[in-house]
């Protein structure tokens, strides 16, 4: 093994370089990027120790105070809904209501929050979302009406969710079973659609608005003003004590038109019926009862309403939302004849002495038309047309008359038009017209179609509380108000009027009368001791006999049963309207218009007792002074208990006008 030679030079090489230790320019690069490095630092320190102490002091100041101070909302309790009398029908109770903090909250919180609330995640995770765009200081109410275990779980794990704040608030009551429900309606959180609409400009996301009814209609006066509480929190958002508090202004009582012993007895007479009833006070339009069947209960609706609930209402077949006294428009039948006879009259196509021969049906245009009165009425004149609801008298006046003059009374009347009601989402039924058949169907209208209009069917619906209106107008000399449904709403009222022959209307009144009160009339079970009851039946068809007879039972595709009545005869103070859905035939309709009438007349008795007995006991010297409110109370969950329809008789007890501008058609 050959080792190469050492060179001697090697030592002295490395003899001549220093040690790094003692290299100054290594060194020096290093400390200088580390004294720039600190220098640096401690500028941008004192900059911002300047920025926070001295140079905006105040602003972060007041940064550090909201940190610690919370405004928690003090939610306005809305008004209550009162009855004609001032009894309430709509009140609030005392709830608890939890609030998420969105400024504290965690999205990872939501799902155990859910749980431990039953609450349905993926509608929170939605709630949640759509608030995103909202400043985080406003709070989302996140359950309302708490339940005991709901207050246990929140005071047990309010150290791991800090962003749930508990609050006192006013929850909505409203009447048991459904009462009452299409007209008072309920409230509900307001929705990114109703955000975007004008009437709702001033309220902001997460808001409780009313959302159907007289809730929706007046809701900028039911809704106060929401105020606040000012609060000390700590560091985990726990309130440590109290500092200010601007008060709620709750909102405004709103009185109604309704009479409470009305509609309590209207709603017994409907129940287990479909079908609609509505009473009106023909003297100014007023609502004294109004209901709808079948109906939802309100109160499932007052706090968030669960998918499962909504889903049962949404998929019923028979529509409980649906308001039938307002929405739902249907052929009237034979409640049409009246307006027959009316047009027939004024344009001097008949006269009360005109004469038909009945042999329980004609031929008009090759077609058979059939008189609900098989072996026919003989020899018919106006009057007992009337009380004996004769089709073939009227196929002829329809057909004498033709299509024009009945469209134009029956647009008098209001047939075809929204009544300009106070409640939200009206609908109006169909008065037909040659124009009405050409800009709908681009047809012309044929001769034939007049016959089935003449008795209230054909393309002619009505709903109602248009029905109502009508008859009442004619009732009250050819003057019709607008109904509406709160004490102050006359005040927007333009009455209609029209200049019609008294002796006319005489004449239409007293075939009207008679249907009630002569033999053979189509509505004597209306019939009332010491009252003068007025009215009209009818039987509308919702399917050609052939189609009905081959469904059999198929309740679908009965008749529907109308009755609409007014008393008293010379002076109506109310007229009330019965639509019983697939009824069969217009006689099971007469009872429930009877005992709505009774409850009127029976009260206002008994208004009139209690008047006189303070008087008469004055007069003896007693010292008896009038009591301020006369009219018994009603509770408004009596329905609670399920009442057999037979119920409602048993409890029961019993200026000149001037003429509209236009001319008179001839």
């Amino acid at each position: 093994m050959t080792i190469p030679p050492v060179d001697p030079n090697l030592e002295h090489q490395l003899s001549e370089k220093p040690p790094l230790r003692d290299d100054t320019r290594f060194a020096a690069g290093k400390i200088a990027i580390f004294q720039y490095t600190t220098v640096a630092i401690f500028l941008f320190l004192i900059s911002g120790f300047w920025r926070l102490q001295v140079q905006n002091q105040e602003v972060y100041d007041e940064k550090a105070q909201a940190n610690s101070i919370k405004s928690v909302p003090v939610l306005a309790p809305r008004g209550r809904i009162l009855d004609r009398d001032g009894r309430v029908i709509v009140d609030n109770h005392s709830s608890f209501t939890l609030i998420l903090a969105r400024e504290l909250v965690k999205e990872e919180h939501l799902r155990p929050i859910a749980q431990g609330l039953d609450l349905d995640y993926t509608d929170l995770q939605e709630r949640f979302r759509r608030l995103r765009k909202e400043p985080k200081y406003r709070p989302m109410v996140l359950k309302e009406e708490l339940s005991p275990g709901d207050l246990a779980f929140v005071a047990s794990h309010h150290d791991f969710f800090p962003e749930l704040v508990l609050i006192q608030a006013q929850r909505r009551l409203y009447p048991q079973n459904g009462m009452m429900a299409h007209v008072i309606g309920y409230t509900g959180e307001i929705s990114d659609e109703e955000l975007d609409m004008p009437e709702f400009a001033r309220y902001k996301g997460g808001d409780v608005i009313g959302k159907f009814g007289i809730e929706r209609q007046y809701n900028d006066i039911l809704m106060g003003v929401d105020g606040q509480r000012q609060v000390v929190v700590d560091n985990r958002g726990q309130v440590r004590k109290e500092i200010g508090i601007k008060p709620a202004i709750p909102g405004k009582d709103l009185q109604l038109t309704i009479d409470l012993d009305l509609q309590a007895v209207a709603e017994l007479a409907m129940e287990g019926k479909n079908g609609a009833v509505v009473a009106l006070d023909p003297r100014n339009g007023e609502v004294l009862a109004m209901v709808s069947r079948p109906t939802f209960d309100p109160n499932k609706f007052a706090v968030h309403i669960k998918s499962k609930d909504w889903r049962e209402i949404a998929d019923n077949p028979d529509k409980p939302m649906l308001n039938r006294a307002i929405q739902e428009a249907q052929a009237p039948g034979s409640t049409f004849k009246p307006i027959m006879a009316i047009a027939g009259l004024e344009t001097g196509n008949i006269d009360d002495s005109y004469t038909v021969h009945c042999p329980g049906g004609a031929t008009f245009y090759g077609r058979y038309y059939k008189c609900h009165e098989k072996h026919g009425h003989g020899t018919v004149q106006l009057h007992k047309a009337i009380v004996m609801s004769c089709d073939v008298f009227f196929y002829h006046v329809g057909n004498k008359m033709g299509i024009d003059p009945i469209s134009f009374y029956g647009d008098l009347v209001g047939y075809g038009h929204p009544t300009g009601i106070d409640l939200p989402h009206e609908f109006s039924g169909v008065m037909p017209s040659k124009q009405w058949k050409q800009r709908n169907f681009h047809e012309p209208w044929y001769a034939g179609e007049v016959i089935s209009v003449s008795i209230g069917q054909g393309a002619l619906t009505v709903t109602p509380v248009e029905m109502a209106r009508a008859i009442g107008g004619l009732a009250n000399g050819g003057v019709w108000h607008r109904p509406h449904l709160t004490r102050d709403g006359d005040k927007n009222d333009k009455p209609v009027a029209w200049n019609l022959d008294p002796a006319h209307l005489q004449d239409v009144i007293n075939g009207m009368f008679g249907v009630v009160n002569e033999g053979g009339g189509t509505g004597v079970r209306a019939h009332l001791p010491n009252v003068e009851v007025c009215g009209k039946t009818g039987t509308a068809q919702v399917a050609s006999a052939e189609l009905a007879k081959s469904r059999g039972s198929d309740k679908n595709f009965k008749d529907n049963a109308w009755f609409v009545g007014f008393a008293p005869r010379s002076a109506p103070e109310i007229v009330v309207v019965a639509l019983y859905e697939h009824g069969a035939e217009s006689k099971f309709a007469v009872p429930i218009v009877r005992d709505v009438l009774k409850a009127y007349f029976d009260k206002k008795a008994r208004l009139a007792q209690g008047q006189q007995a303070p008087a008469t006991a004055q007069g003896r010297g007693t010292g008896g002074q009038r009591p301020e409110n006369t009219t018994a109370p009603v509770d408004i969950a009596y329905l609670e208990s399920e009442a057999p329809y037979s119920s409602a008789e048993e409890t029961v007890a019993s200026q000149p006008r001037s003429p509209a501008p236009g001319p008179r058609p001839q």
